[in-house]
C-alpha cells in the first residue's frame, strides 16, 4: 500500500489488541474497575486494557498465577449472574524431573474467587490435593503497576510522565508507588494472608505442603490508595464478603423483575439487570449509572440520562440520581476551554491525572449538544413516572436554566434550531451521540462544516418544551406553560419544512452551517419519533425505511443506511448497530402504533444476545448482514458492559407493552399491548407506582392480550386499552 490512511480524531480508542476476541471477564465497583482474561490474570497483551482501575489509573498492569513456574490449565471460568465475583477453575499441568513426571495434571484443583469493594481487590484461592499421596507446592503471583492514565491506554502519547518509586517491601506485602505530575502519590498495596514465603519487587511467592484430599485457603489483597483520597481501612476476605453482598441484595431490591416464559429471554433480562447495577456508582447526589467498561467508567450526561430513560418504568430512582448530579454540576459560566455556557449539562468528568493537568479537557466537559434538552426531557418524564413534586420543585432552578441555555446559547444564530460548534481546540469536533470525526456528512461523503443543527436534537428540543410546560403546571406558572407549549408547537412546523426529505423518506440528518441538509439515511430520524416531533405520515415512513435491508441487519437497525457512501458496517457510528439506538427508536414506533415494527427490534436483539458472551449486549456490534447459523460480528474496542446497552431491552419491552405509569394518580394503563411470538407471558413483581406495589402478569389468549394483578399492595389503579 503506498498511501498511509491516517485517523484525525484525537480521542480514536486505539486498537492494537481486540477487546471482543480477548474474552475478558469484568468486574466493577463504584471508581474501581477490573478487566482479567479468563484465567483470571491480568497481562500485558498488545497495548490491551487489562488491568486494576481506580479513578481511571492502572493500579495493577500484570498479574499472573504460576505453580512451580508454569502456568495452571484452565478448566472454567466464570462471572456469577449478578456480577458479584468471578469463579475460576485451574488445575497444575505436569509436573516433571528428569526421572518423568512426579505430579501428573489435575492432581490439584485451584479455585480462584475475585471481587471489588471500595477500592480494593480481594481474591481467594482454595487448593486441593486429589492424588493419593502429599505433594509440595511452591506457587507465585507475578505483578506489576504502571499507574497508566486511561487515556493514555486509549492511545494518547504524553509527552511526559510522572515517576515510579522505590517498591516497599515488608512481611507480609508490598507497595508499589507513583508520584504523579498532578502531584498525587498513587499506591497499590499487595497484602497476603497467610504470610508469603517470600515477597521480591515483582513476585510474591507462597508454599503449601497439602496431604491427599487436604485443602488450603490463601487470601490477597490489592488496595488502591492515594494522597488525594487518603487510605481506606483494610478489611477482610469474610467482611467483604458481607458488606458486599449486602449492598447487591439492597440493590436488587429497587428495581421491578421482569420474568417472561422464555427461559433464554430471562437470561438476558437477568444479565441486563445485573450489568445495570453494577455499572451503579453511588454519588453524594444518589445512583448514577456510569457510561461503560473500560472507556467510559465515569459519569457521562448524555449516557446516565439515556439509561435513566430505558429504565425509569422499572427503577425511578435511577433517574433521580441522574437528575441531581447534573443539576450540581450545571455550567454556570462561559468556559471555551471546556465548552461551557451557563445552564449547559454536564458532558463528561473525569478523575485521572491527564484530566486534572488538562491535558485532556474531560475533567469537567461540556461539549454535548443535547445533554441539556435530554436533561430537561428526563426531568418531565420522572414526574409523570413518580409524581415525586417536592423534587421537581428542588430542581426547577436548574430546569430553567436549562431552557435559557436552549434559547440562548444553543440557538447560536436564533434561527429556530439548536446547533453545536465546539469553542475548545481540544474538544470534540461532534457533540451529538454520534461523536466520531466523520459521522456527519453529506449525501457525496463530504463532512459537514458546522455549526450543525442535529435533527434529533431538534426533537430532543421539541420533547423538552412540551415536558418542561407540564411541570411549570404543575407547579402554578400557567402562563410559563402556555408560552413553552406555543413554542413546541412553531419548532415542530418549522423542523418538518426545514428537515424533511420526500425522496428519501426521512429526515436529512442535520443542517450544516449554510444551513443545507446533510441528506443522508441514518438512524438518527428514529429519535424523531421517539421524541413526538415527527407528524404521523411521516413517522410511518421512517418505519418502513428503518426496517428496509439496507437498515435493517437481522440483528438490528444500523446506524447508516447501506447505500450511503460512508457505509461502513465495521464503524463506530456509520453502520454499526447499537443497542440504545434501536431502544430509542423502538419506542418511537410504538409510539405511533407500529408494535409489530417494535417487536421486530426486539426480537432482533434477543437473537443477537443468545450469540453474546453471557447474554451481555455490547456497546455496539458491526452491521453485517444476518447470515444462517451464525451470530453477530463483533466490534473490536467496544464496552461491554455498556450502561445504556445493558438497559436497552428495558425501554424495548417498555414499547412492546406500551405501559405507562403514572405515579400521582396512581395508575398503570396499558394501552395496545404487543408481545412477540417469542413471549406469551411476562410477570413485572415488585413494580413500585406511587405509594403502591404491584406485582402483574400480562399473557397472550387466543388473539388478544390479558393483564391479571397477582398481588398488590396499596392503592394503585390498573387499566388495561385493548
Amino acid at each position: 500500500m503506498d498511501e498511509v490512511i491516517r485517523v484525525k480524531d484525537q480521542y480514536y480508542i486505539l486498537s492494537t489488541s481486540s477487546l471482543a476476541d480477548d474474552r475478558t471477564r469484568v468486574l466493577k465497583h463504584g471508581d474501581t474497575f477490573a478487566v482479567y482474561d479468563r484465567r483470571g490474570d491480568i497481562e500485558p497483551l498488545g497495548k490491551g486494557t487489562q488491568g486494576l482501575y481506580h479513578r481511571e489509573a492502572r493500579y495493577l498492569s500484570l498479574w499472573v498465577l504460576r505453580l512451580d513456574h508454569d502456568r495452571p490449565l484452565l478448566l472454567s471460568s466464570t462471572v456469577r449472574e449478578d456480577n458479584a465475583s468471578t469463579a475460576t477453575d485451574l488445575t497444575n499441568p505436569d509436573f516433571y524431573k528428569e526421572g518423568g513426571v512426579i505430579v501428573p495434571r489435575g492432581t490439584l484443583h485451584i479455585s480462584r474467587s475475585k471481587f471489588l469493594w471500595e477500592g480494593s481487590h480481594y481474591e481467594q484461592l482454595h487448593i486441593v490435593n486429589y492424588s493419593l499421596s502429599s505433594v509440595d507446592l511452591t506457587f507465585s503471583i507475578q505483578f506489576a503497576a504502571d499507574f497508566a492514565d486511561i487515556f493514555e491506554i486509549r492511545g494518547i502519547k504524553r509527552a511526559k510522565r510522572g515517576r515510579l518509586l522505590p517498591e516497599e517491601l515488608e512481611e507480609d506485602h508490598v507497595v508499589l508507588s507513583y508520584e504523579g505530575l498532578d502531584g498525587i502519590i498513587r499506591r497499590t498495596i499487595i497484602h497476603c494472608t497467610p504470610k508469603p514465603h517470600r515477597i521480591t519487587p515483582s513476585e510474591i511467592f507462597l508454599s503449601a505442603s497439602l496431604q491427599p484430599k487436604e485443602s488450603r485457603h490463601f487470601f490477597v489483597t490489592v488496595s488502591c490508595h492515594s494522597s488525594q483520597n487518603g487510605s481506606p481501612s483494610r478489611i477482610s476476605f469474610d467482611v467483604a464478603v458481607q458488606k458486599s453482598t449486602q449492598e447487591l441484595r439492597q440493590a436488587e431490591a429497587s428495581i421491578c423483575r421482569i420474568y417472561t416464559s422464555n427461559e433464554q429471554f430471562n437470561d438476558w433480562l437477568n444479565r441486563s439487570a445485573a450489568d445495570l447495577l453494577m455499572m451503579i456508582t453511588q454519588t453524594p447526589y444518589g445512583p448514577y449509572p456510569y457510561a461503560g467498561v473500560p472507556w467510559f467508567s465515569t459519569a457521562f450526561g448524555r449516557d446516565g440520562i439515556i439509561t435513566a430513560l430505558e429504565t425509569l418504568w422499572v427503577n425511578p430512582g435511577i433517574a433521580r440520581g441522574v437528575l441531581a448530579y447534573l443539576a450540581a454540576h450545571q455550567a454556570n459560566e462561559v468556559d471555551y476551554e471546556s465548552d461551557a455556557e451557563p445552564g449547559k449539562i454536564l458532558h463528561e468528568t473525569r478523575q485521572g491525572e491527564m484530566a486534572s493537568l488538562k491535558e485532556v479537557p474531560f475533567g469537567c466537559y461540556y461539549g454535548s449538544v443535547d445533554a441539556t434538552p435530554l436533561f430537561v426531557m428526563l426531568a418531565g418524564a420522572y414526574y409523570r413516572r413518580t409524581g415525586d413534586l417536592p423534587f421537581i420543585k428542588a430542581i426547577w432552578p436548574n430546569i430553567l436554566k436549562a431552557l435559557e441555555w436552549i434559547d440562548q446559547y444553543g440557538d447560536m444564530d436564533h434561527d429556530g434550531f439548536v446547533e453545536y460548534s465546539r469553542r475548545s481546540p481540544k474538544g470534540l469536533v461532534h457533540q451529538g451521540w454520534k461523536d466520531s470525526n466523520d459521522s456527519i456528512f453529506h449525501s457525496d461523503g463530504e463532512l459537514a462544516e458546522g455549526p450543525i443543527a442535529l435533527c434529533e436534537v431538534q426533537g430532543y428540543v421539541y420533547a423538552a418544551k412540551r415536558r418542561a410546560a407540564r411541570l411549570a403546571a404543575a407547579l402554578g406558572f400557567d402562563e410559563q406553560a402556555g408560552i413553552l407549549q406555543a413554542q413546541a408547537r412553531t419548532l415542530r412546523e418549522r423542523f418538518e419544512k426545514a428537515f424533511w426529505c420526500e425522496d428519501l423518506g426521512t429526515y436529512a440528518l442535520a443542517l450544516d452551517g449554510k444551513k443545507q441538509p446533510c441528506r443522508v439515511r441514518t438512524s438518527n430520524a428514529g429519535h424523531c419519533l421517539h421524541t413526538g416531533i415527527a407528524n404521523y405520515e411521516h413517522a410511518e415512513q421512517v418505519t418502513r425505511a428503518l426496517l428496509s435491508e439496507d437498515f435493517y441487519s437481522g440483528w438490528g437497525i444500523r446506524t447508516v443506511s447501506a447505500r450511503e457512501v460512508r457505509y461502513n458496517p465495521m464503524s463506530y457510528h456509520n453502520g454499526s448497530v447499537w443497542p440504545h439506538d434501536n431502544a430509542l427508536i423502538a419506542q418511537g414506533m410504538a409510539r405511533y402504533g407500529f408494535h409489530e415494527a417494535a417487536a421486530r427490534i426486539l426480537n432482533g436483539l434477543f437473537d443477537a444476545s443468545i450469540f453474546m458472551d453471557s447474554h451481555r449486549l455490547p456497546e455496539l456490534f458491526c452491521g453485517f448482514p444476518r447470515q444462517p447459523a451464525q451470530g453477530p460480528t463483533l466490534y473490536p474496542v467496544a464496552c461491554s458492559p455498556q450502561a445504556w446497552a445493558a438497559a436497552s431491552v428495558f425501554m424495548i419491552l417498555e414499547a412492546c407493552l406500551d405501559i405507562t405509569i403514572r405515579g400521582h394518580r396512581p395508575l398503570v394503563l396499558f394501552r395496545k399491548t404487543f408481545l412477540p411470538q417469542s413471549l406469551h407471558r411476562i410477570e413485572m413483581r415488585g413494580l413500585q407506582v406511587g405509594d403502591a406495589t404491584v406485582d402483574l402478569a400480562v399473557r397472550r389468549v387466543g388473539e388478544g392480550i390479558e393483564v391479571s394483578v397477582i398481588r398488590k399492595q396499596g392503592e394503585v389503579q390498573i387499566v388495561s386499552v385493548k
